[in-house]
């Protein structure tokens, strides 16, 4: 029996560790995946069980290279970023992988952008909001100046999709995509790190920057396989597109984050734009792409843990409903709004929220599901137009989580009648961008 050749990919999200085998035709075979509880970090906080992690990645990997009917030619990994994983000089984790939700110190933070210049010249140098410690480099000034003992065992600090990679291949490095993702150590004007991270002396953690399209080979005991060196989930679910789309588009890339994703806009950012939380991501090849992003998968979350609790409905119960033009003629009628928001802020784009939510004065779910769908869709529609200005793109797609949400993309559809809604058929997104990456030379991201 001959033995179908195959891509091997990690891809590590914030909730799902998935691990993928694509055949030649990048072609979905075979699929697994767990969850981990988080484990209390040195503060209590949530953190990544990074060991419990490795263990689970080390076993399935050793189990599929036992696969009869697969032979795994390359390995590859995506995973989430504003993560880092600190090591000792042996290469050995020293340190909680502190979450990107763990509160920031606010003293710390102002004495941070008081000594640096303040706030807003470093984020629009950076490229990065002020996001506490979903800025990852400020996860390195947060161990500097409040725990100096923990931080002093510090050999190097990686990226969670490098640090996979070194699981497999003992080799420590740096990537463009994990750098450049709201870590506020790039200065995207010098395109070299920020003298911040130099005075502080943070630069020495950092392993060499290679570009994401190098390969490397795992170790003997993984089979000697060529293996990329890891790149962060969203960058990866753009490759796809840009390896099949002829014509311009904005991708629209959906989960936890809803991250609207233009390629070929490298505009500066403006104060404006950082305060809505616009930024800027790298590129495999170090190019800026400009990007924003919305908390869209949580708020929704949240707001249908609040709707079930009142209607005493069953989870799943919002996937049954259809989408209604009349009702949502009705709703968004409406002079005023009726949603209150945990996560977002619709005031930084000019919309109005309620002062607060009152589930009793809806007629049933499906009205209630209606507005707030509504209202979101108000909200991303204002996050997308942050990256279409100064380009001629008409196209977007929807991949992610919300590309299968009738509702979200039939209101989308209303509102942005100009632009051609596309839900995705790249299932995986993330994924299968790793499995590319790992196996063809893609095109450097260009404006012209």
């Amino acid at each position: 029996m001959n033995k179908i050749p195959v891509t091997a990919v990690f891809d590590i999200g914030k909730t799902n560790k998935k691990f993928f085998l694509f055949d030649q035709d990048f072609k979905e075979v075979y699929q697994t995946y767990t969850r981990f509880e988080p484990i209390p970090d040195d503060d209590g906080f949530q953190s990544l069980p990074i060991q419990s992690l490795r263990d689970w990645m080390i076993s399935i990997l050793k189990e599929a290279l036992r696969f009869p009917e697969f032979e795994i030619k390359k390995l590859n990994f995506s995973a989430h970023g504003a993560t880092f994983v600190h090591l000792n000089e042996k290469g050995e984790v020293v340190l909680p992988v502190y979450d990107y939700l763990k509160p920031y110190p606010e003293d710390l933070l102002d004495q941070f952008y008081s000594k640096y210049g303040g706030r807003g010249l470093i984020t629009k140098e950076t490229s990065s909001p002020a996001l506490g410690m979903l800025n990852s480099g400020l996860q390195l000034y947060f161990l500097k100046h409040t725990k100096p003992k923990q931080f002093r065992k510090i050999k190097y600090s990686v990226h969670l999709p490098q640090y996979l990679c070194y699981i497999f291949t003992g080799e420590l490095i740096s990537d463009y995509t994990s750098i450049g993702c709201h870590t506020a150590l790039w200065d995207f004007t010098e395109m070299d790190y920020h003298s911040w991270v130099k005075e502080e002396g943070i630069v020495s953690l950092f392993p060499p920057i290679r570009s994401n399209d190098t390969l490397l080979k795992t170790k003997s005991e993984y089979g000697g396989i060529p293996c990329g060196i890891g790149i962060h989930d969203s960058s990866s679910a753009l490759l796809p597109y840009i390896e099949t789309q002829k014509d311009q588009f904005v991708l629209l890339s959906t989960g936890t984050w809803a991250i609207s994703i233009n390629p070929f806009n490298q505009s500066a950012l403006t104060e404006d734009e950082l305060n809505k939380d616009c930024l800027q991501f790298m590129s495999i090849k170090g190019f800026p792409i400009k990007i924003s992003r919305l908390f869209l998968g949580e708020e929704h979350k949240y707001q249908i843990d609040q709707m079930y609790s009142h209607w005493g409905l069953p989870l799943g119960t919002y996937k049954k409903l259809k989408f209604d033009p009349k009702l949502f003629v009705k709703v968004s009628g409406l002079n005023q709004k009726r949603i209150n928001f945990r996560y977002l802020e619709p005031e930084k784009f000019g919309i109005e929220e309620a002062s607060k939510t009152d589930w009793s004065r809806f007629s049933d779910f499906s009205e209630a599901y209606h507005t707030l769908i509504h209202e979101l869709t108000d909200i991303q529609v204002a996050s997308l137009s942050l990256v279409q200005t100064e380009s001629n793109v008409s196209k977007i797609f929807v991949d992610g989580g919300f590309n299968a949400n009738e509702h979200f993309i039939e209101m989308l559809k209303i509102k942005l009648p100009k632009n051609e809604i596309i839900t995705s058929n790249f299932s995986n997104g993330s994924a299968l961008g790793a499995a590319i990456l790992g196996n063809i030379k893609t095109k450097a991201y260009s404006s012209s």
